[in-house]
């Protein structure tokens, strides 16, 4: 009943000093305004008051040392001396608290730690007190401004460029890892927080307590025995990281300071319920901390070490974490003999086939230990490894960095995916031999060859109106006179698949030719994102061909003549008049107007008509290169126009979305630390 009297005792207690620390931070922010409208001698004093304080951390109230509680009323209460010391300083203050409670210094920034049966901070004695301090840091560069905060910039881009392209989900993990870098970069540098996790009966509490060397958390043979997590604080200052944590005041406690304290100086210990307990919140618990915490140490029993649940859940997953990572194998005063090197040596093989690199032989990995927390074994060696790795400070860096090495090895598959059969890894986008083969299957579709063609013997035939026999061309027209209905009688073969229908069908194949080719090597989504771009820009797009095949064909009007044109036509002029004059000559000798001469005009005629159709076959002879160039470039000039249409409606937008891929996949490279080419 005197254990119950006095639990309930230092609780009123605990809250009343709580209330009381509120009240004198408010009036010392108070009594701090004022000092600074008071001048110079004012702020010298609080100068001097502050280098009387510059000694470091354990000059400070609140922290220069703790006693264990001596019975269940919670005894051991700093002299009366060191109070007495204290009071005249404290005349513009808080009155001194009642002798019953811990003392506390009203400098203390942070809340009271409501440890009433633990542990008790008990102010200097020998200190004098201090007035108002007055700050004016120079912030030094902090680890997170190195290599960790270009990493953390770069995946804030990534995420940033690829909210249109992918869906939130894929996007949660990496936006997590975001807002949690943040909150933890903005809280406490000099603390480190290492949780202690196991399954049940492992040892945790028992360790928890050897850690702390006092009775922290309970321990006992009911299971589960930790129901929440209990957070323990070798330093003043982590009230925000356990606010983060999510640890209630009623929850926090501070260890015994005594010898080897100091070694562990800045450790924040979480003491977690057990991951396989049968009560869904406390693995809700578990895992919820273990996504906020710097470091973990795993407790595993001589039984439980190769459980699967803890491997194939815990351990395996965070194999990229195994920088802040120990594994501590518990209980080993129940192994005779050398069982317990066996069963480290088979927890270590174990551990390598999780992928967890072990730290051995200066390497960087996870610790792996061997102890008792029940008779001490091996305890002194794991806190000189916890001291270690907290004066290191660099376990918060360590994690985001594992955090960010997880998170981007969750987005590989979505910002990079293997290079196709025949093309260089990493390399990604269309070739010009693609370019070229869509223009030419644009080209095909809006018909530049038979334009060409078409163009080419329009020129012919307007060259053999010009240079060939008029006899000849007069034959023929009347040939064409004699049977106005033969062209129509002539049989045409009509086309067996409708000709429009055709050329859209061409089109569309084209343009899924070209966007396979461009997303070929691509990620599923931005493989994706440039069909889609590729199919928007297709729409329409046969019409405007359809256009361009009016437009840009073979012009109207007569084709340009070349310089021989004029000679040819005065050829075939020259010999009409030879067959005229020399058939006018034969007349005439016919009638009798004439002298008798057959020879001459009888040559005349001859060469006329023999010469009017050489005439007309060297035309044509000539006439073959202007007219091939002349259809060429029409050919040309429709397939320029078509590929242009082409290139604006399908290329321009897929080479836009294969842009912004590059683009985040350089930040994705950025975000893993590394640059090499990614296949």
């Amino acid at each position: 009943m005197t254990a119950v009297t006095a639990v309930t005792d230092h609780t009123e207690r605990d809250e009343r000093e709580e209330r009381e620390e509120r009240e004198e931070r408010t009036e010392r922010k108070e009594t701090e305004g004022r000092a600074e409208r008071e001048g110079a001698a004012a702020g010298r004093a609080g100068l001097a008051g502050l280098a009387g304080r510059a000694a470091g951390p354990a000059n400070e109230p609140g922290m220069t040392g703790t006693t264990a509680a001596e019975g269940p009323a919670g005894t051991g209460h700093p002299g009366e001396a060191g109070r007495s010391g204290q009071a005249s300083a404290r005349t513009e203050q808080k009155p001194m608290r009642s002798p019953e409670g811990p003392g506390q210094s009203a400098d203390d920034p942070e809340d009271a730690w409501g440890d009433g049966l633990i542990a008790r901070r008990v102010a200097d004695a020998s200190k004098p007190a201090t007035t108002p301090r007055a700050y004016a840091p120079t912030a030094p560069p902090t680890p997170y401004d190195g290599p960790l905060r270009a990493r953390l910039d770069a995946l804030r881009e990534l995420v940033g460029l690829s909210r249109t392209r992918l869906d939130t989900g894929t996007l949660a993990e990496a936006g997590r890892v975001l807002d949690e870098a943040d909150a933890r970069r903005r809280l406490s540098e000099r603390h480190t927080v290492v949780a202690i996790a196991g399954a049940t009966g492992s040892g945790k509490s028992t360790l928890f307590n050897a850690l702390a060397g006092v009775m922290i958390s309970d321990t006992g043979v009911r299971r589960p025995t930790t129901a929440a997590p209990i957070g323990c604080s070798w330093t003043d200052g982590a009230a925000g990281l356990l606010d983060r944590l999510g640890i209630p005041g009623r929850l926090r406690r501070r260890p015994l300071q005594g010898p080897g304290a100091d070694e562990l100086q800045g450790l924040v210990l979480i003491d977690l319920p057990d991951h396989d307990s049968a009560v869904g919140e406390h693995r809700e618990h578990v895992d919820r901390i273990l996504a906020l915490v710097d470091a973990v140490i795993w407790v595993v029993d001589p039984e439980k070490y190769a459980d699967a649940m803890l491997h194939e859940r815990y351990l395996r997953p965070m194999a990229g974490h195994a920088e802040v990572t120990f594994v501590v194998l518990n209980q080993i005063d129940r192994l005779p003999g050398d069982a317990a090197d066996q069963v480290l040596d088979d927890l270590r093989r174990l551990l390598d086939e999780d992928g967890i690199a072990l730290g051995e032989h200066g390497e960087p990995g996870a610790t792996v230990l061997a102890i008792s927390a029940l008779t001490g074994d091996g305890i002194g060696e794991l806190r000189e490894a916890l001291g270690q790795f907290t004066q290191e400070r660099g376990a918060a860096v360590r994690r985001i960095s594992a955090d960010l090495d997880a998170a981007a090895e969750r987005l590989r598959p979505v910002y990079v995916a293997g290079a196709p059969r025949g093309r260089r890894p990493g390399r990604v986008g269309l070739s010009e031999e693609a370019r070229e083969e869509f223009a030419d299957r644009l080209a095909d579709a809006v018909g530049a060859a038979a334009a060409g063609d078409a163009a080419e013997r329009a020129w012919r035939r307007h060259a053999g109106k010009a240079c060939g026999d008029p006899w000849l061309r007069l034959w023929r027209w009347y040939e064409s006179q004699r049977s106005p209905h033969g062209a129509a009688a002539t049989p045409v073969a009509l086309p067996v698949v409708d000709e429009e229908v055709t050329a859209r069908q061409r089109v569309e194949h084209a343009v899924r030719t070209v966007a396979d080719e461009a997303a070929a090597g691509l990620p599923v989504p931005w493989g994706q994102a440039v069909r889609e771009a590729a199919a928007r820009g297709a729409e329409g797009l046969p019409e405007a061909l359809d256009k361009l095949a009016v437009t840009a064909g073979v012009p109207v009007g007569r084709p340009p003549r070349p310089n021989w044109w004029p000679a040819a036509v005065l050829a075939q002029a020259a010999m009409s008049m030879l067959q005229v004059v020399g058939g006018l000559w034969l007349l005439g000798q016919i009638i009798g107007i004439a002298d008798p001469n057959l020879g001459v005009p009888v040559l005349l005629m001859l060469a006329g008509i023999v010469g009017g159709p050489c005439v007309e076959w060297a035309s044509r002879l000539a006439a073959r290169g202007p007219a091939r160039r002349y259809g060429h470039e029409a050919e040309r000039r429709l397939r320029e126009a078509a590929a242009g249409c082409g290139r604006a409606r399908v290329l321009d937008p897929v080479a836009a979305e294969l842009l912004r891929y590059l683009e985040v996949r350089e930040q994705y490279v950025r975000v893993t630390g590394t640059r090499g080419a990614l296949g």
